[in-house]
C-alpha cells in the first residue's frame, strides 16, 4: 500500500516562522504518527513494556518445547535456545516497529514450535527442522510480495473478522486460565485440579486478575502493567516466605536472581541445513511445509486482525492500512527464527496487552524489541515474572476483546453460525487455525445453500478448499500412503 494510506495527514510547522514545532510534533512523533493516532510517547513506552512482560514467558517456554531429541537423538542447548529465542524476537519485533510502525510484537510461534516437535524432528535433525522454518517463511513472504496474502485477508467478510477477534479473546482467556491452574484439563476441563482451587500460584493469579479489573473499573492508567508488577512482587514475597519450589509454580520459581546478567550463547545461530530431506520423502516434506504455512499464516492473520481492531487501526470494513508491511515482516519472521535457531517467529496475541495500555504505533514495538534484546544479557530478570501473573493479563485482554460481539448481527443466521463456530472452536480445539477454518467453511456453505454462492468471492472458495484439505489431512495422508 502507498505511504499515504498509513500516514495520517498532519500540517507541518511553518518553516519560516522560526518557532519551535508544536507540542507532540517531534521527529519521533512524525515518524511513528503518535499524536495522529491519538497516543503519546508515555503510552507507547508503557504499552511496549507491558507487551514484553506479557510475552517474557516465551523465553522459558519455547526452549522447553524445543528440548526434545531429534531423529538422531541430539538435543538443543537450553542456554543457546534462550539466547536464540530472545535474539529472533528482538530482530523481528524491531523490524515491525521501525518498518511496519504498528504495535505488533513477534516471538517464537508456539503453534509452529508444536509442529516442529510433533511432526518434524521425529523425521529430521534440528538443523534440518530450522531449514523448514526458513522455507515456510519464504513461502509466506512470496505470498505477501505477490499480494495474495493481503487479498486473502481482505477477502474475509467483516463479520468473520469480528468473530476472529472474539474467538482470539476467548482463546487467550482460556490459555490464561489454564496456565494459571484456575482451569484444569480433565473431563475435559475442570475447576482447578480435581474440581478445586489449590495452591499459592492460583491465589496470586486470582489476586492479580481482580486487581487489574478493579484498576480498569476506576480508569487507572497502566492498570495491566501495575497488576503485573504487583503480582510479581507478591509472588516473590510468597515464594520466599512459604519456601515454595519450582514444582509448585509449574516452572521456575519467582525469586530474585543471584546475578542480573548472563552471557548470551549464540551456538545455534546459522545452524540451518537444507539437504537430506530426500530420505524423508517428498510427500512428507510437502505436508510439513503445508502445515507450517497454515500455522504461521492464519494464526498471524487472525492475530493481526484482532490486535489491529483493538488498536482502532482498521477501517469500516475491517481492513488495516499498511497491512502489507506487517504481513511481510511476519512472514520474514519465519526465516529469521529459523536462522537464529528459535523456530518461526509470528505476531503474538499478547501484543493486545500493550494496546490495552494505549499503544497505537510502532514505537511500542520498538520498546518491546529493545527489551527482548536486553534479554540477551538480562535473561535472569525476564525469568522473575511467573506464568500465573502473566496469565492474568491474558484473561483481562480476552475480556476486553469480547466487546467486538456488539458488531455482529446475531439475528442473521448466515452470519451468526459461522461467527459462532469461529468463536467456539478456537478455545475448544486450542487452535486459532481450526476456528478460522470452521468459520470460513460454514460461511461459504451457508451462502451456497441460500443460492448466493457468488457472494463470498473466489478467494473465500479457495480458502474453503484449503481448509477442507486441512481438516481432512489425516485421511488424505493415509489414502496417499495406501497408494
Amino acid at each position: 500500500m502507498t505511504q499515504s494510506s498509513v500516514e495520517p495527514k498532519t500540517s507541518a510547522p511553518d518553516a519560516g516562522s522560526g518557532s519551535r514545532p508544536p507540542a507532540g510534533r517531534s521527529w519521533l512523533d512524525r515518524y511513528f504518527h503518535i499524536s495522529g493516532r491519538g497516543s503519546t510517547v508515555a503510552r507507547e513506552v508503557r504499552g511496549g513494556v507491558t507487551t514484553f512482560m506479557a510475552m517474557a514467558y516465551i523465553l522459558l517456554l519455547n526452549p522447553l518445547l524445543l528440548s526434545i531429541p531429534d531423529v538422531d537423538g541430539n538435543r538443543l542447548s537450553q542456554s543457546a535456545l534462550i539466547t536464540a529465542t530472545a535474539l529472533a524476537a528482538a530482530v523481528s519485533t524491531l523490524l515491525m516497529g521501525f518498518l511496519g510502525r504498528v504495535p505488533l510484537a513477534l516471538a517464537a510461534g508456539l503453534s509452529v514450535s508444536a509442529v516442529l516437535t510433533s511432526q518434524v524432528v521425529p523425521y529430521m535433525t534440528w538443523p534440518q527442522a530450522m531449514g523448514m522454518c526458513v522455507v515456510y517463511g519464504l513461502v509466506i513472504v512470496l505470498l505477501v510480495v505477490t499480494g495474495l496474502r493481503e487479498v486473502i485477508m481482505n477477502a474475509i467478510p467483516l463479520a468473520l473478522k469480528h468473530g476472529i477477534t472474539i474467538g482470539i479473546g476467548m482463546f487467550i482467556a482460556l490459555i490464561g486460565l489454564v496456565n494459571a491452574g484456575f482451569v484444569g484439563k480433565g473431563n475435559p476441563l475442570t475447576l482447578g485440579t480435581g474440581g478445586q482451587l489449590t495452591g499459592w500460584p492460583v491465589l496470586i493469579f486470582s489476586v492479580t486478575l481482580l486487581l487489574i479489573f478493579m484498576l480498569q473499573a476506576r480508569n487507572v492508567p497502566g492498570a495491566i502493567l501495575i497488576g503485573i508488577v504487583v503480582g510479581t512482587v507478591l509472588a516473590v514475597v510468597v515464594n520466599a516466605t512459604a519456601g515454595l519450589g519450582d514444582k509448585v509454580w509449574g516452572g521456575r520459581s519467582p525469586e530474585l536472581p543471584s546475578a542480573l546478567t548472563s552471557a548470551p550463547d549464540f551456538g545455534l545461530f546459522g545452524q540451518v541445513e537444507f539437504g537430506g530431506w530426500g530420505s524423508v520423502g517428498a510427500m512428507t516434506v510437502g505436508m510439513i511445509v503445508f502445515t507450517l504455512v497454515l500455522a504461521g499464516f492464519f494464526d498471524a492473520m487472525a492475530t493481526i486482525i484482532g490486535v489491529g481492531t483493538e488498536a482502532k487501526l482498521t477501517d469500516d470494513k475491517g481492513r488495516m492500512p499498511g497491512l502489507s508491511k506487517a504481513l511481510f515482516i511476519d512472514g520474514a519472521g519465519g526465516a529469521i527464527g529459523g536462522v537464529a535457531g528459535a523456530s518461526g517467529q509470528t505476531v503474538f496475541i499478547e501484543s493486545a496487552t500493550g494496546v490495552g495500555e494505549g499503544a497505537r504505533t510502532g514505537l511500542s514495538s520498538v520498546v518491546t524489541g529493545l527489551l527482548f534484546a536486553a534479554g540477551l544479557m538480562f535473561t535472569p530478570l525476564a525469568q522473575i515474572v511467573p506464568g500465573q501473573v502473566a496469565a492474568a493479563a491474558l484473561v483481562v485482554i480476552g475480556a476486553m476483546m469480547m466487546q467486538n460481539a456488539r458488531h455482529v448481527d446475531w439475528s442473521d443466521r448466515a452470519t451468526a453460525i459461522p461467527v459462532f463456530l469461529t468463536v467456539a472452536l478456537m478455545p475448544f480445539t486450542y487452535s486459532i487455525t481450526a476456528g478460522v477454518g470452521a468459520g470460513v467453511i460454514a460461511f461459504t456453505a451457508i451462502k451456497a445453500a441460500q443460492g448466493r454462492w457468488r457472494e463470498p468471492g473466489a478467494f473465500m472458495w479457495v480458502l474453503t478448499a484449503v481448509f477442507v484439505v486441512y481438516f481432512a489431512l489425516s485421511p488424505i495422508e493415509h489414502w496417499l500412503g495406501a497408494k
